[in-house]
């Protein structure tokens, strides 16, 4: 079959770095499904990128539809014909309907009876006739997280769309999208011409002609140039570049033509803290630090250009002017903010609203001191551990309203900050961390606080956080969480699973609530949700140790109160989940719980009752259970009281082959139920086994 490769090209203006990726894999993944459904073939399909365009390549292309012999089957032969074989109304309906002739139809013998069928050929379509539509709905349903519309279109799109390739080989596909019409003409990088036509006679030429007009569209390849380019900069010098891929991946996105150029600034700049000089460098400007022999930052950068290399010197030149403001500005704020201590901005934070109804960010503060402090009850810290707590508590948020992140040019450097300020103030040097480590963990991967002190203060501001934004009804929903709840919930049961905190998790919520009484519409507004939500994190936090999902639902009865109570009884009952003996105790303890649910009474049980040896011997082998786990369970030893438990399947066991629980005396019935119910309740203490798998 006749095959070609196919090049789409969408030219637009830059697109944001961040919203290219899922873009063009979004649109790789509608076009494989359309060529499924039609039903084409190919070898391949490559994909490229730039900020300015998104480009597939399908290779070896079916370019026709196979022909297809397609059965329909009508009504059934008693309706579609008459006794003389002639089709009847509803018969010649059917025909019509299907675009076939009364000399197409036969007799179709089914289990139901005879039926009439024709067979139709289906002609299949041209690839030039099917890829406009594909094409269309696949740009349609491409996502970004914002788009803009220009002109008088209605199309939202990440940015203005200003060119669109669509070839067949050498045929371009009439194809028409936000009023631009499908060429074979693309544009080069906008620094050789603004309006640099290149003509694209065929798909194979795709990249060789755009690299002539400084355009590399395969990304992987502008990435290892890149890469390589920042490599051979330093190959022989004592400097190396500092490495950041998540950086390299932004500035793959930024340009078209990569050229990495060394520049520096003043020397005298690096007396600020390091993070200043590096958000400055990689996250405002997307540059790369460069460091020394001995991993300490330098005066120097390096930054990715995309504009002419023969002008490099130039490019260097505004670039370094562009650094030197910034760093200007961030020394004027920091020699600024250091002629106060840091504990002169903690009143200032009463100018600061936290949360329109949670009142100002020194309430909170004074939220998170009382938290951390009651944190210090629960554990039983040291008098110097809850002295030091509590001051990085009370200067935990005093950096969020210095010159240095009031002015929002440094943001994301809140706690970091604070540290530095703390340490210029001859703070403690473990308070001064806290006050950096209270925001960790920042994201999915980001680390722990390092000690316990600063994990106390990250509990406290979270929980806080949780209770309050919960409390006055802003409540996750999906995907939809602006204040980064789950991502708190989440840091409260990591950090307190590493330093084996062993609070109660339900009461540490209770207490948060009294701090937030005068704030809230009720001392209880949607306390029980908060503590469902923080059991759901719990549950991710378990799934997370590898622990499966029925025995995590076996647990789902008791009162999720400790983390760590929590863990020992999943990573026991993972211990015997296994054992034969144990998947024995497991289907006897299913037909306890089976025959339990079907009781509409809850009858006391009553020892005088007992008349078959089985139930006596049962219920006596009961007796000496329940005196021999209590101990167990009271120090929380489930690994001995699942031991102990595992042999009792063969009472249970014998109870059931011997005795017959549905007798027809009720009372000796609902008798033998009480005594089944006394088993599973002392079961329960443990585990509700009859939610585990053992298939």
């Amino acid at each position: 079959m006749n095959k070609k490769h196919f090049l789409f090209e969408l030219g637009t203006e830059e697109i944001p770095a961040g919203y290219i990726g899922n873009a063009i894999q979004k649109f790789e993944e509608l076009i494989t499904q359309s060529l499924s459904e039609n039903k084409l073939s190919y070898e391949q399909i490559l994909t490229y990128t730039t900020p300015r365009r998104m480009a597939i390549l399908v290779k070896d292309l079916q370019i026709q539809q196979a022909d297809e012999i397609i059965e329909k089957t009508g009504p059934a032969k008693k309706i579609a014909m008459d006794d003389n074989g002639q089709l009847t109304k509803p018969g010649l309906g059917f025909v019509q309907g299907a675009k076939a002739r009364p000399e197409d139809v036969f007799i179709k013998e089914t289990p139901k009876g005879e039926y009439i069928a024709v067979k139709v050929e289906i002609k299949g379509k041209s690839v030039q006739d099917l890829l406009p539509e594909m094409l269309k709905n696949a740009i349609d349903k491409i996502y970004f997280p914002k788009s803009m519309r220009w002109g008088s279109l209605n199309i939202p799109f990440a940015r203005p769309i200003r060119w669109i390739i669509a070839l067949l080989d050498q045929e371009i596909i009439p194809f028409e999208y936000a009023g631009i019409k499908a060429s074979n003409i693309s544009q080069g990088n906008r620094f050789y011409q603004l309006e640099s036509n290149t003509l694209i006679s065929n798909p194979d030429q795709y990249l060789t002609q755009l690299r002539k007009v400084f355009v590399i569209a395969d990304r992987e390849e502008r990435k290892g140039l890149i890469s390589e380019q920042m490599t051979s900069l330093y190959k022989d010098s004592r400097f190396k570049i500092q490495e950041d891929q998540r950086l390299l991946d932004q500035v793959t996105d930024l340009v078209e033509y990569p050229t990495a150029v060394i520049a520096s600034f003043e020397a005298k700049y690096l007396r600020l803290p390091e993070k200043i000089i590096t958000s400055t460098l990689t996250q405002n400007q997307k540059y790369f630090a460069v460091l020394d022999e001995n991993n300490q930052l330098t005066n120097y950068f390096v930054f990715i250009s995309n504009g002419n290399p023969e002008h490099s010197d130039i490019i260097r030149t505004g670039n370094e002017k562009v650094v030197r403001a910034r760093l200007e500005d961030a020394e004027f704020y920091y020699d600024e903010d250091l002629k106060k201590r840091l504990e002169y901005y903690v009143q200032k934070l009463d100018s600061v609203v936290f949360q329109a109804k949670l009142g100002t960010l020194l309430e909170k503060t004074e939220r998170i001191k009382a938290i951390s402090n009651y944190l210090c009850d629960q554990l039983n810290v040291d008098e110097l551990s809850r002295k030091q707590i509590v001051r990085a508590a009370h200067l935990c948020k005093a950096d969020l309203v210095t010159l240095m992140l009031g002015e929002k040019e440094f943001t994301k450097l809140q706690g970091y900050i604070g540290m530095n300020y703390a340490l210029h103030s001859q703070e403690e040097e473990v308070v001064a961390q806290a006050i950096y480590e209270h925001y960790m963990p920042r994201g999915q991967n980001d680390q722990l606080p390092a000690n316990s002190i600063s994990a106390i203060v990250a509990i406290a501001d979270k929980i806080d956080t949780v209770c309050g934004i919960i409390g006055v009804d802003l409540i996750p929903t999906g995907s939809n969480d602006p204040f980064a709840l789950r991502r708190a919930a989440n840091g409260i049961v990591q950090i307190a699973e590493k330093y084996q905190m062993d609070f109660n998790i339900n009461e540490l919520i209770d207490f948060a609530y009294t701090q937030l009484k005068e704030k809230l519409q009720s001392e209880t507004h949607n306390l029980d949700v908060v503590k469902d939500f923080i059991k759901q994190r719990v549950r991710w936090l378990m799934e997370q140790n590898g622990f499966e999902y029925d025995l995590i639902d076996s647990l789902n009865h008791v009162e999720w109160n400790s983390l760590l109570d929590i863990k020992t009884r999943l990573s026991d009952l993972k211990a015997v989940k296994q054992k034969d003996d144990f998947i024995k105790l497991v289907l006897g303890f299913k037909r306890v719980s089976n025959i339990i649910e079907k009781s509409k009474t809850n009858s006391l049980f009553n020892e005088t009752l007992l008349q078959e040896d089985a139930e006596k011997a049962l219920y006596e082998n009961f007796v000496i259970l329940q005196k021999s786990l209590t101990e167990k369970l009271q120090s929380k030893a489930y690994h001995l009281a699942l031991n102990e438990i595992l042999p009792f399947n063969s009472h249970i066991d014998h109870f059931f082959d011997c005795v017959l629980v549905n007798c027809e005396d009720i009372q000796i019935k609902e008798n033998r139920y009480a005594l089944l119910r006394m088993i599973r309740m002392l079961f329960l203490q443990i585990a509700d086994i009859s939610k585990i798998v053992t298939e």
